[in-house]
């Protein structure tokens, strides 16, 4: 990829339209994944935390497909709250309609946030070329990144449920683990399947006191601890949230259930990349081995 070729306030009220500055307008943190690991608990939480304005639609996904697709339908439904929605929508629009990406206006769209701390929750981000991630933080050297690590099985399994269940993947038998680990070969499911490699890719690139690795596994246990810190990383107060911290934690109720042979199978497919977490990663990725008697 030619990464050449790529690149070329506050409010009086809620419904006032940004005050125009000279300054540069930019997110101030990206979440980048992973997916199946919380990240729609976390834009919910932040989304009603009075510190942020986050955007009105939670996965912008500019730099990963959105400067190829004119009208996403994961924003162009989505309904406007205030005239600071309006806003970001038009630029939105405008944005996709450049065919490169234009760092620049992609800042622009988090003016609305005023003196409010904002960013950009979006997965896919995850695994976007290693150039892009440096483009990124070469424009906006002071953003903030956040990763939410999960279980590679747990993760891989709930990947597969949800992929099935939204038509991205035919029907298979969960049960057979030949085809459970041949269906792990699928490009989207693959790719996103190995948090170290993900970890490793950004730590390159950001300054260690601006990058925070978090875990699923916190999430299960203690969301208003784990949301805690991350607002306090982000700059916000912990005290003023207003949603409950165990609200919108999504939970797959049509998943099938992970059998022990299944389960097992997956474990010695994801071996190395589980003791790879464990040391890397730390944190509640010590414990990820063991569950699988590694």
């Amino acid at each position: 990829m030619n990464i050449g070729r790529l690149l070329t306030k506050r409010y009086p009220s809620r419904n006032a339209a940004p005050i125009k500055s000279d300054a540069v307008v930019r997110p101030d943190f990206l979440c980048v994944g992973a997916q199946k690991a919380g990240t729609s608990w976390l834009y919910h939480q932040l989304n009603s935390h009075p510190d942020f304005w986050m955007p009105p639609i939670k996965e912008l996904g500019y730099f990963d497909q959105m400067s190829h697709s004119r009208h996403p339908d994961s924003w162009c439904k989505a309904p406007s709250r205030d005239k600071r929605d309006h806003f970001f929508f038009a630029g939105m629009e405008s944005l996709c309609s450049t065919p490169f990406i234009d760092r620049e206006r992609y800042g622009r769209l988090f003016a609305p946030k005023g003196e409010l701390l904002s960013g950009d929750v979006t997965p896919v981000y995850s695994i976007v070329p290693e150039e892009m991630i440096v483009a990124i933080m070469d424009y906006f050297p002071a953003l903030k990144i956040i990763f939410i690590a999960r279980d590679p099985v747990e993760r891989a399994w709930s990947a597969l449920s949800m992929g099935v269940r939204n038509g991205g993947l035919s029907p298979f038998d969960f049960r057979n683990p030949d085809v459970v680990i041949r269906h792990l070969f699928h490009p989207d499911i693959l790719c996103r399947s190995f948090p170290s490699f993900t970890v490793a890719r950004w730590r390159r690139h950001v300054p260690a006191e601006q990058m925070r690795i978090y875990f699923y596994d916190d999430l299960t246990t203690d969301s208003a601890r784990l949301r805690a810190e991350i607002i306090l990383f982000l700059g916000g107060d912990p005290k003023k949230a207003r949603a409950r911290a165990d609200q919108r934690i999504m939970q797959d109720t049509n998943k099938p259930p992970l059998t022990p042979e299944v389960r097992n199978h997956l474990g010695r497919f994801f071996a190395q990349e589980l003791r790879t977490c464990a040391i890397e990663l730390a944190g509640a990725a010590v414990e990820w081995p063991s569950r699988y008697g590694l």
